[in-house]
Formats: structure tokens, C-alpha cells, sequence
């Protein structure tokens, strides 16, 4: 029994590489704990702070909150971390090493909270009038990207790796790769240059005559996605957006209604005139088209067709949808069927005339 007991405390005190089994388990122990006091700060602790926000009309606080769940769940290991380097009996070179995974992970987590940050830092600034939704993501994405180079930087130093020496190399490498990465270049700059001059933004309604029409929804660093009328999305390289006329109906301030209507030439003069009388009093009483004194409509006989009086009708109504848009031309072109059969007048078509002088014998 005494040899059984001594060879316990032999494998005890050995233990693995050199370190005893009570250090081992001490160590795992307060990984353990760490693990499940993570999960007690995010479920509640974040959970209770994150009721106090809902109480607040501010969306930020939720934000800030809702980005700091995951580096706030990395603290308890941290800290972990470091009291196993305090438990552990390393030394030398592994003792190095070990301290500087631990200050490593604690640069991980303080950028990993500041990456995180970002979001809610310009959601707050989205209220600003030149912040557009579509620069609002690319400084978002160029901020992320600038803080995690400078936390691999620290990182890196910490590992007593030079920085700049490798800079100097990704910069010969960087002559290369961008010899061959002309159209991305390219792509960027033309995406910089379309959200600098607003053309479009996410969200508006765009058309290229003759080659697309549809929603944008999202413009990157390469290419902008359009979600075309029949829902598929269609990716298109920024260069060739900011190379051709596009046609932003985003930014359409009113609808215009232009049209010919075609009366037979039997239509009298005072036909004509209480037709265009009440076509015009008919827009402007209706709720579908606007009231604004530069924006009136339009109602004029123009033109003597080849098999036709010509009545130009022109009209505005407000920005709105392509459904609401045909229900408003639909009621406006029953409307005028009702107008025209009410004058005892009728809509020409294109016809042909024949006139016999005399007919043979």
C-alpha cells in the first residue's frame, strides 16, 4: 500500500512535461470557471443592461451594447489566462511565450471591443446630412480594417516580429500585385467616386437605358449589387457604373404623366374645348396628382394629326410606387373615356380615306 501511495505521489508531482498534476487541474479549474462566469456576464449581466436600454428612445445604447457582447465575453478568459501563468510553474522560454499569448489575447480583446465600436459610433453620426448610407459602410468597413492592422501590429510586436522590415517587403509585393489588380483599383476608385458625387445611394431606383433597371442594394469596395424588377440580383463592377448615364428615379421629386389622346376630326371646336375643360378640372380636383402652381397640368389641343385631333395632357403626381403609379393612370384614362363619350366625341385610330370622283360606266 505504501509503494501504491508513493507511486501516486510520483505520477502527481511529475505530472506532464515537468508539471504537477495539481497545477494542471488548478489551471483547467480556472479555465472552467472562466468559461461559465462568461456566460453568466453575457446572459446576465448584458441581458440586464440591455432592458435598461430598451427603456431609452436612443438606439445607440442598444448598439454599443449588442457590439460589445462578444469582447466582454472574451475578459473572464483573459483574465483566466493570466492566472494560469501565475499557477503554472513556467519558466524560460515557455514562460515567454505563455506571457506573451496572455498579452496577446488581452490586445485581442481591447481591439476586438474597438472593431465592434465602430457600428455605433456611426450610427450615432447617421443623423448627419453627408453621412449616406452607402459611405456610412465604406468608412465603417475602412475603419475595421484600420484597427485590426494596428492590433496585428502590437500583436506582432509582442512577438518581437519587426514591422518594419515586413512593410518593406509587402511593399515590393504590393508593386506586383498591383500590376496585376488594375480593374480592381479601378473598381475602387470608381465605387469612392460614386458615393462622393451621391449618384446613387442603397435603396434608390436606378436605370441605364437599354441595359438595366432595378433596386440598389448594396455598393462595395469592387462591384454594386442591383436587385432587378424580377427579384435576381445583379452585380455590375463599379467602373462600369461611373463610366455611362445612369438614371436615378431615387431621386425623383414628382411623376410625370405625359400623353397624346387622338379625337376624330368630326369633334366640333366646343367639343374639343369642354373636353380639355374638364380633363383639366378633373386632375386638378384629384387627389392623385399635385396641387403645386409650377407643377399644373396641362391640357391643350396641339396638333392636327394625319387621321386625328392631337390633345396633349401633361401632369404631375407625387414620387410613389410602380403599382400606386398605373392605379393613378388607370382612374385618370377611365376618367377620360367618361369625358369624351359625355361630349358625344370618339378616339381616332389610324385609318385611310378613300374618295371616289366617279365611278366607270
Amino acid at each position: 500500500m505504501d509503494n501504491f501511495l508513493e507511486l501516486v505521489g510520483q505520477v502527481w508531482s511529475r505530472g506532464f512535461l515537468g508539471i504537477d498534476l495539481g497545477s494542471i487541474i488548478s489551471s483547467l479549474a480556472v479555465i472552467l470557471i472562466a468559461f461559465l462566469f462568461r456566460g453568466f456576464v453575457i446572459s446576465v449581466i448584458l441581458n440586464a443592461l440591455g432592458k435598461l436600454a430598451d427603456k431609452t428612445e436612443s438606439k445607440v445604447d442598444d448598439e454599443i451594447l449588442s457590439a460589445l457582447r462578444k469582447p466582454l465575453g472574451l475578459i473572464p478568459v483573459t483574465v483566466a489566462l493570466y492566472l494560469c501563468t501565475l499557477i503554472l510553474p513556467i519558466d524560460g522560454l515557455i514562460g515567454d511565450i505563455a506571457t506573451n499569448i496572455v498579452k496577446a489575447f488581452v490586445i485581442f480583446t481591447i481591439f476586438s471591443a474597438l472593431s465592434n465600436a465602430v457600428k455605433p459610433i456611426f450610427v450615432a453620426l447617421s443623423t448627419s446630412a453627408w453621412l449616406t448610407a452607402s459611405m456610412q459602410m465604406w468608412l465603417e468597413r475602412a475603419s475595421r480594417f484600420l484597427v485590426w492592422v494596428i492590433g496585428v501590429a502590437i500583436i506582432l510586436d509582442i512577438f518581437g516580429i519587426q514591422i518594419g522590415p515586413l512593410v518593406a517587403g509587402l511593399g515590393l509585393f504590393s508593386v506586383a500585385v498591383a500590376l496585376g489588380a488594375q480593374d480592381f483599383f479601378k473598381n475602387l476608385i470608381a465605387g469612392i467616386l460614386i458615393i462622393g458625387e451621391h449618384r446613387f445611394q442603397p435603396g434608390d431606383r436606378i436605370e441605364v437605358s437599354g441595359q438595366l433597371h432595378g433596386i440598389v442594394e448594396t455598393i462595395g469596395f469592387r462591384s454594386t449589387v442591383i436587385r432587378t424588377f424580377d427579384t435576381a440580383p445583379m452585380t455590375i463592377p463599379n467602373k462600369d457604373l461611373s463610366d455611362v448615364k445612369v438614371i436615378n428615379h431615387g431621386g425623383m421629386i414628382n411623376r410625370r404623366l405625359n400623353w397624346k389622346i387622338n379625337l376624330v376630326y368630326s369633334t366640333s371646336i366646343e367639343q374639343l374645348e369642354s373636353i380639355r375643360t374638364e380633363i383639366k378640372e378633373y386632375i386638378i380636383n384629384s387627389d392623385d396628382f399635385v396641387s403645386d402652381p409650377d407643377l399644373g397640368p396641362v391640357v391643350r389641343v396641339v396638333e392636327l394629326g394625319a387621321s386625328s385631333i392631337d390633345v396633349l395632357i401633361v401632369a404631375y403626381s407625387d414620387p410613389m410606387g410602380f403599382a400606386a403609379y398605373n392605379e393613378v393612370k388607370e382612374n385618370l384614362i377611365f376618367n377620360i373615356m367618361k369625358i369624351v363619350k359625355a361630349n358625344n366625341s370618339e378616339f381616332a385610330y389610324p385609318s385611310t380615306s378613300l374618295y371616289v370622283e366617279s365611278m366607270p360606266k
